[in-house]
Formats: C-alpha cells, sequence, structure tokens
C-alpha cells in the first residue's frame, strides 16, 4: 500500500528529530505534563477507563506458536492485575513457529524502504501518544512509578526516546545514496556503472524488557531494529507485560493497516519458571538482542548470543564526589530528591558518595563528615515529611527483593539515616520505604575498608555515605569503582576549578557520564532526549548509550549491486 501520505503526515517531526539529534539542544515531541490544559478534558478519565477494562481480562493479541495462557502481573501498589496473555512456552517447537513467522514478515518491510519504514514508526508513536493516560496507569501498575512519574518517564519520554532512536536510524541509512552511476576514464574506453545501495536488516530482533521502566528502556531498540528493517520479538519480564502489550497491539495494528505482515512485531510472554530470554537469545534466527537488567544475565547474554548484535544496559556503582560548596542547602535537596525518587530504583540513582573523614568547606563554614551526613539526612525528612507527598516521589517497591534489601538495614549502628515505611493514602497494600543512609570506611592508605559493600549494587533506596582520606582519594575511588564495576552516572560537588578539572578527567576516562555542582531543578538520575546520552558503552554497566549512531548502525548492512551502463 503506497505510504506516500504517511510519509507527508510525519515529514515536519522527523526534520526536527533528525535536526535536534545534531544540535543537542533542547527538544521535545510529546507534552509531559498530563494537565487537561494540555491533553483535554476528557483525556485522563478515557485513559483511566481503559486501563481498568483491561484488568481480568483475557488479551486477544495472538502469538505465533503460543499455548495456554499467563497472568503474571501484581501492582506494587496492591491489586492483581488479572490479564490473561498468549503464553510462549520456551520449546524448539514453540520457538521455531514465532522465529518462521517473524522471518516472514521481513521481506516486504525491507522493501519499504527508508522513508517508509520510518513513517510508519512514527505512526506508531502517534497512535501510541494517543493513549498515554492508559500507558501511564499501566506502567505504574506493573513498576511501581507514581502516576505523574509513570506519564512522564514512561509515556512522553519514553516516546521522545524512541523518536530519537527512529531520527539516528533514519540518519544513518541516509548516509549511502540508493544510487549512483559510476563513470572511470581511461584511454581505450569509458567505464560506466550503475550501481545501487541496498539497506539490509540483520534479522529477527529480540528486547528482553525490565520491570522498573518496561517502556522507556524498551522502546528505543525496539524502534531502532524496526525502522532499519528487523523483525522486532518484544519479551516482557513477567511482572510488566501490560505496558508492552499495548505496545505490540498498537504496533501490529498500524502494519496491519498499512498492508504488512503484523507478526513483524510480536509478543512473547512468558511464566517466571520458563526462561524463556535465554532460550530466544541464543535462536540463530535472533541476530539483535536488546536488554536492560542485572548485570548477571546481561553478561551471559554478551558471551552466550554471540550470533547476535547484543545491546545491554545493566548495573552499576553510581557515584557522587563531594569536596565543597557554596549552596549546601541546594546540595542536600538536590540528593535528597536524587536518593528518593522512585525509591531509588532506577539504574542512574546515585549509591556511592565520597567525602573525607575530615569534613568540606560550605557556605555555613566547614561541616565535619557527621554534619554532612546530619545535613542530607535532614533534607531528605524534609522533603518527605509529609506522606502524601512523599509517596507521589517514592512510588511503590518494585519488588520482595528490593523492600528486603532497605529493611536489613535497620537496627545497623553506622545508620545515617534509617528508612521508614509509609502507608500509601490510595493504596493501602502497597509498599513504601523512604530511603536508608548507610555511613561507610574507604580505609586509610590505600586499604580496602568497607570496600566489599561498597562495591556491589545495592539498587534501591540504599545509599552510603563514605569516608576517605582526601577528595583526592575520592576521584580515586570513583575512577577505580567505575573501571571495574561500572556506573551510570557520577557526580562531583565543588568550588575549586581544579577539583573539577580533575573529576572530569576521571569521569572521561573512566567512560562515565557526569554532573557538575547540580543544586537547582536538574538531577543526576535524569536525562534528557535529543541531548544527553543515556549510558556510554564505556565501561562495564552498559556496552550501548541511548542514543548514538552506534546503537542503530550494527542493526543493518548495506549490500552494493551494480551493472554495466551501455
Amino acid at each position: 500500500m503506497p505510504l506516500d501520505d504517511l510519509i507527508d503526515r510525519h515529514r515536519d517531526l522527523l526534520t526536527q528529530a533528525r535536526t535536534a539529534i545534531g544540535a543537542r539542544t533542547f527538544f521535545s515531541a510529546y507534552p509531559e505534563s498530563p494537565s487537561p490544559r494540555v491533553y483535554g478534558e476528557t483525556a485522563a478519565g478515557e485513559g483511566t477507563a481503559a486501563y481498568e477494562a483491561r484488568l481480568g481480562t483475557e488479551w486477544a493479541l495472538p502469538t505465533p506458536g503460543a499455548r495456554g495462557q499467563v497472568a503474571t502481573e501484581r501492582s506494587p501498589f496492591g491489586p492483581e492485575l488479572g490479564v490473561r496473555y498468549p503464553r510462549l512456552p520456551a520449546d524448539a517447537d514453540a520457538v521455531g513457529t514465532l522465529m518462521s513467522a517473524a522471518g516472514a514478515a521481513m521481506p516486504a518491510w525491507r522493501r519499504t524502504g527508508v522513508d517508509g519504514r520510518s513513517a510508519v514508526c512514527l505512526e506508531i508513536l502517534a497512535r501510541l501518544h494517543e493513549r498515554i493516560f492508559e500507558l501511564a496507569h499501566a506502567v505504574m501498575h506493573t513498576s511501581g512509578q507514581a502516576f505523574v512519574m509513570a506519564f512522564q518517564a514512561g509515556g512522553a519520554h519514553a516516546l521522545d526516546r524512541a523518536l530519537e532512536a527512529v531520527a539516528y536510524a533514519y540518519a544513518e541509512q541516509e548516509r549511502m545514496p540508493a544510487s549512483v552511476e559510476w563513470e572511470k576514464a581511461s584511454k581505450r574506453e569509458t567505464q560506466r556503472m550503475s550501481k545501487a545501495f541496498h539497506v539490509v536488516p540483520r534479522g529477527v530482533a529480540l528486547v528482553v524488557g525490565c520491570n522498573t521502566f518496561p517502556t522507556w528502556n524498551s522502546w528505543p531498540g525496539l524502534f531502532a531494529s524496526l525502522a532499519t528493517g528487523n523483525a522486532v520479538v518484544v519479551k516482557p519480564h513477567p511482572r510488566a507485560v501490560l505496558p508492552l502489550a499495548i505496545t505490540v497491539e498498537v504496533a501490529r495494528e498500524v502494519l496491519t493497516e498499512r498492508g504488512f505482515d503484523p507478526n513483524l512485531v510480536t509478543l512473547a510472554a512468558e511464566d517466571p519458571a520458563d526462561g524463556l530470554a535465554a532460550v530466544l537469545a541464543v535462536r540463530p534466527e535472533v541476530r539483535i538482542v536488546d536488554f536492560t537488567g542485572s548485570s548477571a544475565f546481561g553478561r551471559w547474554l554478551e558471551d552466550n548470543a554471540t550470533q547476535a548484535a547484543v545491546f545491554t544496559e545493566k548495573t552499576g556503582l553510581n557515584t557522587v564526589v563531594v569536596d565543597s560548596t557554596d549552596d549546601i542547602d541546594g546540595l542536600t535537596a538536590n540528593l535528597a530528591f536524587s536518593l528518593s525518587l522512585y525509591t531509588g530504583q532506577m539504574c542512574t540513582a546515585p549509591q556511592n558518595i565520597y567525602l573525607p573523614r575530615g569534613g568540606i568547606d560550605t557556605d555555613r563554614g566547614r561541616l565535619s563528615f557527621d554534619e554532612f551526613g546530619a545535613a542530607l539526612a535532614a533534607a531528605v525528612r524534609d522533603l518527605l515529611a509529609d506522606d502524601t507527598r512523599a509517596v507521589e516521589i517514592l512510588g511503590g517497591v518494585v519488588s520482595d527483593v528490593v523492600r528486603d534489601r532497605v529493611d536489613a538495614t535497620a537496627g545497623r549502628s553506622d545508620l545515617v539515616l534509617a528508612s521508614r515505611a509509609i502507608e500509601h493514602p490510595a493504596w493501602p497494600d502497597a509498599t513504601v520505604r523512604t530511603p536508608a543512609i548507610v555511613a561507610l570506611d574507604a580505609g586509610t592508605a590505600g586499604g580496602s575498608g568497607d570496600a566489599a559493600e561498597y562495591t556491589s549494587e545495592c539498587f534501591g533506596p540504599v545509599s552510603f555515605l563514605i569516608g576517605t582520606d582526601s577528595t583526592a582519594e575520592s576521584i580515586e575511588r570513583l575512577s577505580t569503582t567505575v573501571h571495574q564495576h561500572g556506573a551510570m552516572t557520577a557526580s562531583v560537588y565543588s568550588t575549586d576549578p581544579a577539583v573539577l578539572d580533575a573529576v572530569e578527567e576521571a569521569a572521561v576516562d573512566a567512560g562515565v557520564a557526569l554532573s557538575v555542582n547540580l543544586t537547582d531543578g536538574v538531577y543526576v538520575n535524569q536525562t534528557s532526549a535529543f541531548s544527553d546520552l543515556h549510558g556510554t558503552g564505556a565501561n562495564p554497566a552498559a556496552n550501548s548509550c541511548f542514543t548514538d549512531a552506534a546503537f542503530v548502525t550494527p542493526r543493518f548492512r548495506f549490500v552494493a549491486t551494480r551493472r554495466h551502463l551501455p
């Protein structure tokens, strides 16, 4: 079916997005405020009703090879979702059927060309944007994010990241001309040839979704693969299926309307005991894998899915170096929010905060190590003092593992700030915890101190205030831990330009993004699409980033054909 109308419809947006990835200035295509003034008076209610209508129902979306059903989702706020999805067993027959269907859908999609594929992808994003309130509830009740964060991170910002991936995919495919007329003059005769350069997709792509950010982390890889001609199998986390099921439903709807095989995008839901991701990832048909989650499984994918281009975002030790400040209140308030947002369940949340044992200079005079800890603890308590406000910052604890981790800090003698449980006023069965801060020591004269604890990732609302001999040692610890264990973020607070330069050099050398003296409304654990890079691919925490050219170019190849011209 001709796609000229769709290409015309989305041309301006694609042009804006392509400009934005080059300029790196602020750009956002999807409003992040759920206000009725932005989305209309009825949008919120319609989205809530659409979400609630899903609960306890059988999902009608077909999956080639599926047998039986699974219902695996319980909201971190309490209720069972009860949605029953087609289950893809992890056996060879079922998986083979799915792979055959995905592969058969690709030839026509490849022949569509970069303009047509990009237009279809942008139409899918437009349809997802129309359902942003429904998606926000789905993200909220599978991840534990509070509603506004789910709307922003799981809706508007995820859409921006997906659009960014499509823009990069378009730019990289367009670098090569579709065809040229080639001439080479010689004394005897001039050779003339017609040469064509075809974009050829790698093969079936597998997206392995995560529990905490099911759309934000999955959409960039999904749309980068789809825009470059690949079929995509979406394997959600068993506790966060609904947001990605809605995604697949919308994609298949648009593909069918435009005459494409809907099996270009399929949903592979599993029972938690199936281990389906490991089975799918090593199939010979799977040539691309996108994964967000634990370091253990990320490394397993990198080591075992050798037939595929593997893109991983794993775990790391996000680090803060505190040397001095001229705004102690702004520093502690900013850190308090970063530690509290979504209960610290973000791959970018700070964990290790290094501070000289002798204290730091501030606008309130010299603060000792203990006094700084008390100021940071007070800032967290002030931020979360009102329970009704606190739950909108914290959201719900995503899993029993995270709950047990923070609860295990109770009673420690080295607590700077104890965690407390909060009863959610709207969701009495929700598990809500405030952050805990633990004081540790880096060790003297290069000793290990409490390194065994602070060099292990402690995902969730537990952070460490770590005493060092000096700021120089703090910088060295940042460099060493990022090189060895990885990090998604680093930040520094100092009034000394020489210290700032030293930390920047250490961060660049270690391959981690750095934020400097954040005291206002920008936080280390938040990144802006089209401007900030999420991850770098330059340290063990992630082998790729959202989004750069390296994120899209391995998903396709150029194949040339040539013939003589008369």
